[in-house]
């Protein structure tokens, strides 16, 4: 079957560039410092809430989460469903409990509550702990868009994976850099779309392919055993376990949405906090169906190469690729690659951002200190150009370390450095103590110390136990004794 060349491939990016470029040009017009950081509180819910179920499930779920799902372990087979069911539960949290908290404060960034409620020492320490969680985050997603624009694109003519990387930077830099969250909102629209339209495309294509109706493919995948969602049997040292993959869903939605600034900073331009919580129970009600489509079409992706005789692809990620680019002709091709690059730089992008605005607000005091707007504009260029180079160092290391399925490393990753967010957000609603404040930093590198700890050595010291995502809670628990630890009676007013 005639497939796509690099070349082509080129063309088809591109020219998807030009068209967020195009959305940069007439968005950042008048763009100032307050327009980068807050779209100046104007933005539309809806336009928020569809773009942010692409930056929620980015390049990992368009490509890890199809890959993983014929394998033995974390995400098997449909299992990933019972952690999806647990985000409604942390979604409804996040509009019922933390958004009223951010917009009492009209905050910027959402660390800013940690000052009010402990002091600067947690503040600050909650703020670099996102820091470190995004570039992970961001730098495993841009990591996986790297390798397969390597493999099927820049590799063939000849181009070094260090330059594919800077490449992939660069093009986020030149969109975001002026109009920042405000161009992002519309942007991410348009990237959500995309990469909703390439999954459906790809689903119909396979079927027409294999001369299959809808329901016949289901039939097929449900006859292979890819349907099975819930997994009662094995108790708690089963980490596919529903309860224990049900809890973990909702704390990751609570941190990895409500305590994340990446996610949260396109809600907080929204014009009020009434639509900004419309915006998260309408993103949250569609990010279920999309994340079955996405469960579905990693079934359908193994029963294609069963179908076939293919050969499966040494990594997992790389399966989704190998048939829409190798397989499925020509105009798949292009759909997927719009629907691969619309995906990795829909949370790229904001992220990016967040952690540009981060920077400047919680640690160079833009909002304490005096500043013309072209200070804080040329300041804004500088920590935006540090973290692109962050971003390019940080993916290298990967392509030299990395050997599991991208989602795993991911949110393994995640349970380790959101759990004191975590555990300092939930102690300071929670409670009404007043902390140490000059210990706090202390207290949150430990938790995540002793939390790897116990993870080694889970299953010889608790009879099997494997925590699996349940890290996070674990994590969060034990910054949450330690903050008890060095707190007193006396209350304070949050």
């Amino acid at each position: 079957m005639e497939t796509l060349s690099p070349t082509t491939i080129l063309i088809v990016i591109g020219l998807y560039f030009l068209v967020l470029i195009a959305i940069s040009y007439f968005t950042s017009k008048d763009a100032d410092t307050d327009t980068f950081f807050t779209a100046n509180r104007k933005s539309p819910w809806l336009l928020v809430a569809i773009g942010m179920i692409g930056a929620s499930l980015s390049g990992v779920t368009l490509i890890s989460i199809p890959g993983v799902i014929g394998k033995e372990g974390l995400n098997q087979n449909f299992s990933y469903m019972q952690a999806v069911m647990g985000y409604l539960v942390g979604y409804f949290v996040i509009a019922a409990v933390l958004m009223p908290i951010y917009y009492k404060y009209n905050l910027t960034t959402i660390y800013g509550y940690l000052r009010e409620r402990f002091g600067v020492v947690s503040y600050q320490t909650g703020a670099g702990y996102f820091l470190l969680s995004r570039i992970i985050g961001a730098s495993f997603r841009l990591f996986l868009v790297a390798i397969v624009l390597q493999n099927f694109v820049m590799g063939p003519l000849g181009v070094p994976f260090f330059v594919t990387v800077a490449m992939t930077i660069l093009l986020i830099w030149v969109y975001t850099y002026k109009g920042g969250i405000k161009t992002i909102v519309w942007t991410d629209t348009l990237q959500t779309v995309c990469m909703l339209t390439a999954v459906i495309l790809t689903i119909i294509a396979i079927c027409n392919n294999l001369d299959y109706s809808m329901g016949e493919m289901w039939t097929e995948i449900s006859k292979e055993g890819y349907t099975q969602m819930f997994h009662f049997e094995g108790g708690w040292g089963d980490p596919n376990n529903f309860f224990k993959q049900f809890l973990s869903g909702a704390l990751i939605a609570i941190v990895m949405t409500g305590l994340d600034q990446d996610m949260m900073q396109k809600n907080l331009t929204c014009k009020s906090l009434g639509d900004a919580q419309k915006n998260v129970f309408t993103f949250s009600v569609i990010l279920i169906f999309a994340n079955l489509l996405f469960l579905t079409l990693g079934a359908m992706l193994y029963v294609y190469a069963a179908k076939t005789g293919m050969v499966l692809p040494d990594r997992s990620d790389l399966l989704f690729p190998e048939i829409a680019l190798n397989h499925l002709g020509p105009f798949i091709g292009v759909v997927f690659i719009l629907g691969l690059i619309a995906a990795a730089y829909s949370s790229a992008d904001s992220a990016l951002t967040a952690l540009t605005t981060s920077f400047c607000i919680d640690f160079l005091g833009f909002e304490e200190k005096e500043r013309t707007e072209a200070e804080k504009k040329k300041t804004r260029l500088m920590v935006h150009v540090g973290f692109s180079i962050i971003l390019l160092i940080v993916i290298i290391i990967f392509k030299a370390l990395n050997n599991d399925a991208i989602i795993n490393s991911l949110f393994t990753a995640a349970g380790y450095t959101y759990g004191p967010i975590l555990g300092l957000f939930a102690f300071g609603i929670m409670t009404k103590r007043k902390i140490k404040d000059k210990l706090a930093l202390a207290v949150c590198i430990a938790a995540p110390f002793l939390t790897f700890i116990l993870d080694r050595n889970s299953v010889a010291w608790f009879n099997g136990l494997q925590f699996g995502w349940t890290l996070l809670a674990l994590n969060g628990a034990l910054t949450g004794l330690g903050l008890w630890l060095i707190s007193s009676s006396q209350k304070v007013e949050a």
